[in-house]
C-alpha cells in the first residue's frame, strides 16, 4: 500500500523536511503546532497510518474532513515542510514505521531533514543544565556548512550526550547514536540512517518535563526557526490549544 498520498498539488523538492517525534511532553508536536499555524501551512498530504495508534479528531478551525495520525503541511512559497504526527507507532510496527518514513524522505526531493523531540529533563549533568537544547548529527549525513542547515553550525547548540547507558553489559550492543531516555524513535530513526543517506540530517532534543509545555515549544520552535533561517514575524498558536490542549474547563458547580 502506498505510504503518502497528497491532498493537493505539493511538492517538497528543494524544502527542508521538519520531522517531529512523538516523545516525552510532547514537545516535538507542539513545537510543528506552532510552525505549522504561524506559518499559515495547509495539509498537503496524509500518511498510511496502519503503522500508528488509531486516532481521528476534528481538523483545525473548523476545516472539513477529519485529522488522522500523520500528516504533511506546507506552502509552496514557503521553503520548510512539516509533518506532523499526532499518535506514536505501535510497539510491533516501530521499525516498518521507521522503514517506511525513511523510504518516503530519501524519495521526497527534500534538501535537509530537521528532527526534533524531546529528552527527559532528569537525565541530565550539571554541563548540561546550562542550556535546555542539543543536537545530535548522524555519523555519514553530508556536510552541514554549505546546506540549508548551515546556520546550525554557528549557533551555540551543545552536542547531546548520554550520562547513562541504555544497557548494562557488554559494548558490541550499544549504537553510535547515544541512549535518548523519553527520546521515543528518534533514536532508532537516526540508528535506522543507511550509510548512502545523501540527505542532510540533524536532530533537535530539548530537556522537559511533563506539564504545561506551552513555552518549551515556543522555545523549540523559536530554535527551528533559528537554525532554518526562517522568519516567523508573530508566532501564532493554534486554536485548538485554546480548548483541546488541557480539555474544557471543569464546571464550578460541581464543587459546590
Amino acid at each position: 500500500m502506498t505510504f503518502y498520498h497528497p491532498t493537493a498539488h505539493f511538492s517538497i523538492k528543494g524544502k527542508v523536511l521538519v520531522v517531529p517525534i512523538v516523545s516525552v511532553a510532547n514537545i516535538a508536536q507542539l513545537a510543528a503546532d506552532l510552525l505549522i499555524a504561524s506559518l499559515s501551512l495547509h495539509r498537503v498530504g496524509i500518511f498510511d497510518p496502519r503503522s500508528l495508534v488509531p486516532v481521528v479528531g476534528a481538523r483545525e478551525d473548523d476545516l472539513p474532513g477529519v485529522t488522522t495520525p500523520l500528516e504533511l503541511f506546507g506552502r509552496d512559497d514557503v521553503n520548510i515542510a512539516v509533518i506532523q504526527q499526532r499518535s506514536p507507532a505501535l510497539k510491533s510496527s516501530k521499525q516498518d514505521f521507521v522503514d517506511s518514513l525513511l523510504e518516503f524522505i530519501r524519495t521526497s526531493g527534500a534538501s535537509a531533514v530537521l528532527l526534533i523531540g524531546g529528552v527527559d529533563m532528569s537525565n541530565r549533568t550539571d554541563p548540561q543544565m546550562l542550556t535546555p537544547t542539543c543536537q545530535i548529527v548522524p555519523p555519514g549525513t553530508p556536510d552541514l556548512t554549505s546546506g540549508p542547515l548551515a546556520a546550525l553550525t554557528a549557533l551555540p547548540i551543545p552536542v547531546y550526550t548520554s550520562p547513562v547507558s541504555q544497557f548494562l553489559h557488554t559494548d558490541a550492543e550499544r549504537t553510535v547514536i547515544p541512549f535518548i531516555p523519553g527520546g521515543g524513535l528518534s533514536r532508532r530513526i537516526l540508528s535506522s540512517l543507511s550509510d548512502t543517506w545523501q540527505i542532510p540530517t540533524v536532530c533537535l532534543l530539548q530537556y522537559v518535563m511533563e506539564g504545561d509545555n506551552r513555552a518549551d515549544a515556543q522555545l523549540m520552535a523559536a530554535v527551528v526557526s533559528k537554525v532554518l533561517q526562517v522568519e516567523v514575524p508573530n508566532w501564532k498558536q493554534p486554536s485548538s490549544w485554546g480548548h483541546g490542549l488541557f480539555g474544557t474547563p471543569h464546571d464550578q458547580t460541581l464543587y459546590g
